[in-house]
């Protein structure tokens, strides 16, 4: 892809990003997360906090096409990370995820961290594919967890040590 740059997020990346997410969402099928994300609410869960170690997006002739969010796991294993990773679906498969997971695992190693989660749906084969190819092993699976409609659908939890 030409004219890609991966940076940190910035305020002004937040409406298409949001776009991105929203419309992931609308697809279904390949993110826990089921309703609509508004430009506050994607600040408050994927901006600067206190919760984020980063937040990592793809450019592309100008337009933010995919981020990757990583955030502190928890108090329970404070040398863990959790990540996210969402790219509109004109951008998957042209090998920008390994770009932004490149930066963001150099990000989580300058943090401290020990260890990646990445909780993926069950359904999500190309989520799972690309965790797989970066190097992410299951270690525990959530069974059957329920999504708005009470369809049940496994979280698949995966781990990558840095």
């Amino acid at each position: 892809m030409s004219d890609l740059t991966i940076r940190p997020l910035r305020a002004e990346d937040i409406p298409a990003l949001r776009a991105v997410l929203n419309d992931i969402i609308a697809i279904g099928g390949t993110t826990a997360n089921e309703e609509p994300f508004t430009d506050e609410g994607f600040a408050v869960e994927f901006g600067p906090g206190p919760e984020t170690i980063c937040c990592i997006v793809a450019v592309l002739n100008g337009a933010p096409i995919a981020f990757q969010h990583l955030g502190r796991y928890g108090a329970d294993r404070p040398e863990w990370g959790y990540i996210s990773s969402f790219a509109a679906p004109s951008a998957q498969g042209h090998g920008i995820g390994p770009q932004l997971f490149a930066q963001t695992a150099a990000l989580a190693k300058d943090a401290g961290l020990l260890k990646i989660n990445a909780t993926i749906r069950a359904d999500n084969v190309p989520g799972l594919r690309y965790y797989a190819k970066m190097g992410f092993v299951e270690y525990d699976r959530a069974v059957g967890v329920p999504l708005r409609d009470g369809t049940p659908v496994d979280r698949v939890k995966t781990v990558f040590t840095l």
